[in-house]
């Protein structure tokens, strides 16, 4: 027995052992329809998330620059200044000490979002080409048919679960905190070694 529910039909037969069981079918125009609103959804949710880490990356650049001029303005301070001595050292070192700390802090957070959008990006494109596959298969199906009304395919060929990329996908996430990271301890170094010579030679 077929029985129509908004162009998706349920299909009951018995099987080997006598069980009844259900197939759920649907017409090709509708599973067209269907696959064309997935693509389009997981596209513009691309395009979303990539406007999204475009932003996290403008304020993350900006955040830099800010730092870079506190540090320009702490060496600039330093060199110019005849009061401090080097038995007074631990002072600016210090503060270079907690702006490097509040940086990281920032930095992280800023990386995080990053991070997450990106995966979640990756996660749309991932669907988005299987979404994409699955069309392309229901239209050339839908096509083979010649358009005939009330052709119909399994409902589990046009569905597309959301997809997540693979567990070596978030190693470059690693890569990208521990370049941060290296770069920021590099950067510290420098200025405990800039501030030092500065004052105590």
């Amino acid at each position: 027995m077929v029985e129509p529910v908004h162009s998706t039909y349920y299909i009951s037969g018995g099987g080997a052992t006598g069980d009844l069981q259900d197939q759920v079918v649907m017409g090709l125009e509708t599973a067209v329809q269907s696959l064309n609103t997935i693509v389009q959804l997981h596209f513009e949710k691309t395009l979303e998330k990539k406007r999204a880490v475009d932003a996290q990356k403008q304020e993350l650049w900006r955040l830099f620059l800010l730092f870079f001029l506190f540090l320009a303005l702490v060496l600039s301070g330093l060199g110019q200044t005849g009061r401090i001595q080097c038995r007074h050292v631990w002072t600016p070192l210090g503060l270079l000490s907690l702006a490097h700390l509040a940086f990281y802090a920032a930095v992280a957070h800023h990386l995080r979002c990053i991070n997450g959008f990106r995966y979640q990006r990756r996660c749309h494109k991932l669907t988005l080409t299987l979404a994409t596959e699955r069309l392309k298969l229901v239209r050339s199906r839908y096509l083979n048919c010649g358009g005939v009304e009330g052709a119909v395919m399994s409902a589990a060929e046009v569905e597309v679960p959301y997809q997540e990329p693979s567990e070596s996908y978030l190693s470059k996430f690693k890569r990208s905190w521990a370049m941060h990271f290296g770069f920021l301890l590099c950067t510290f170094g420098f200025m405990v070694a800039s501030s030092v010579v500065v004052l105590c030679f």
